[in-house]
């Protein structure tokens, strides 16, 4: 074990993911619902089915007329951003025999209103810049962290969804 990974079974689960990559594609899912006003209920649902849902509160602040009775989606963005960093970080770091004895990141992100508001149709919706810093105290060369970095980044999957277009394709029941 290193940063609390079993470095056993994560070498077993990407083996067994090279061998047969039908394993290793997953649908996740979420059914989001209006709850009132501008706060939004989440159902997420586990990829294998083996584990309980978790429902997620969103709503946006009071000066975006929200109720603030969760992070508001852009704020959930930066959330998922930190955290699979952070498992990437920490599970490949394992792999790779860097011990991790403290990790936080710090993410900001900017967000032109005008935008979402539809007031200016050449000012998108979604964040301008993101930036991330990240605190890190981990056992090992400078090399090795560097690489870890890299590696971190190249490997996750939100930071991924974040630098390239994603096809989403919506549809409306009525």
């Amino acid at each position: 074990m290193i940063n609390n990974v079993d470095v056993d079974r994560l070498g077993s689960l990407a083996e067994k993911v090279q061998t047969d990559p039908e394993t290793g594609k997953l649908t996740f899912e979420a059914e989001t619902e209006l709850v009132s006003g501008l706060e939004c209920r989440t159902a997420i649902d586990n990829a294998s089915g083996e584990s309980p849902e978790f429902l997620v509160t969103s709503d946006e602040p009071e000066q975006l007329l929200g109720e603030r009775k969760g992070p508001n989606p852009v704020e959930y963005v930066l959330a998922a951003l930190g955290s699979c960093l952070a498992i990437g970080y920490s599970a490949h770091g394992a792999a790779m025999g860097v011990e991790i004895n403290e990790m936080r990141f710090e993410l900001e992100g900017d967000l032109d209103l005008r935008g979402f508001l539809g007031v200016d149709e050449d000012v998108r919706g979604g964040y301008d810049e993101i930036r991330c810093t990240m605190h890190l105290d981990a056992d090992g060369p400078e090399e090795k962290i560097e690489e870890l970095r890299d590696v971190g980044e190249a490997i996750s999957p939100v930071l991924d969804i974040i630098r390239n277009e994603v096809d989403v394709k919506t549809e409306i029941e009525t």
